[in-house]
């Protein structure tokens, strides 16, 4: 019966993930954890702790979920639910390196994952060969809209 339950819900959690996601970067390959319903605001100073992976080449120039161009090189990262925008101090917790990543994007859609980061910012953190670290995010801050919507229109102007 407990195995039935669950391939129902499993079921259920792939259909909405395939027929709801809006995620360029959503393949076949990923299966959300749990379907993002929103943006969920967080106070400044709340802290996660988990592992961080890192995206690059293969979704390079690809739009994000918040509509820019993905840039491997700049500091940005993919979260299920934080909203856009939303300023992330990251610190890998086996060397102490931090850097600070705007969120821009949804993910990661591995389970045992809390963030998707650029390549550029894996760079900073010393994480690139190891692939995967276990990390802090401190929560910083968020650009205002109006903030959001006038570095798109730059980014979108000069970045094309």
């Amino acid at each position: 019966m407990k195995k039935l339950k669950l391939g129902i819900v499993l079921c259920i959690a792939i259909a909405i993930g395939f027929g709801c996601s809006n995620s360029v970067r959503f393949t076949s390959d990923f299966l959300p954890r749990k379907q993002v319903v929103g943006e969920h605001s967080v106070a400044v100073g709340t802290v996660f702790y988990g592992k961080a992976s890192y995206y690059g080449k293969k979704f390079h120039g690809r739009l994000t979920s918040n509509g820019e161009t993905f840039d491997m090189n700049k500091l940005t990262a993919a979260h299920r639910s934080l909203p856009f925008g939303t300023k992330l101090k990251v610190t890998n917790l086996k060397n102490n390196k931090s850097v600070v990543v705007r969120i821009n994007d949804r993910g990661p859609f591995k389970t045992t994952r809390i963030i998707d980061l650029s390549k550029g910012a894996a760079i900073k953190l010393a994480m690139i060969g190891d692939g995967v670290a276990d990390v802090k995010l401190e929560v910083i801050g968020k650009l205002s809209k109006e903030l959001d919507e006038t570095a798109k229109i730059i980014m979108e102007t000069y970045m094309d």
